[in-house]
């Protein structure tokens, strides 16, 4: 409904929550899609999980990585937050391996398919976040 397109939608994105609809509508309209919280703010163990894990191994990369290196194969461009030297190091350290089919499939199988914090959709979460009716936002 814009006149403007938006180049960038951020949106949360991670393992668990994957938006496949909404990046490919994204794709679609030429709008890059931002990761908000790629690492789900380390929710279900995010960091330690098996299946993330195990791909990392055979690239001999952290879960991070993997999770940047995922994202980054899909189109989505990601920020991660860090305040530890080591780790935004680390978090460039993504551009020297690529996941294969099995790995993208692997990654793939642990949507969860809900947002980690709220439902953005949600009026009630809108109106919680807002501290106002939505009624009262379009005035």
């Amino acid at each position: 409904m814009a006149k403007v397109k938006p180049a960038v939608n951020q949106i949360e994105v991670s393992p668990w929550f994957q938006q496949t609809n909404d990046v490919a509508f994204s794709k679609q309209e030429g709008i890059i899609t931002e990761a908000w919280a790629p690492f789900a703010e380390g929710k279900h163990d995010i960091f330690n999980n098996e299946v993330i894990a195990k791909i990392g191994q055979k690239y001999g990369k952290s879960n991070g990585q993997v999770i940047l290196r995922w994202l980054l194969q899909r189109g989505i461009v990601a920020i991660p937050k860090s305040v530890h030297r080591e780790r935004i190091a680390e978090n460039f350290d993504v551009f020297n391996f690529q996941l294969d089919d099995e790995d993208i499939q692997a990654m793939n199988s642990l949507n969860k398919n809900e947002s980690q914090f709220f439902d953005h959709r949600d009026p009630a979460a809108i109106e919680s976040i807002f501290g106002t009716s939505l009624k009262a936002l379009r005035k």
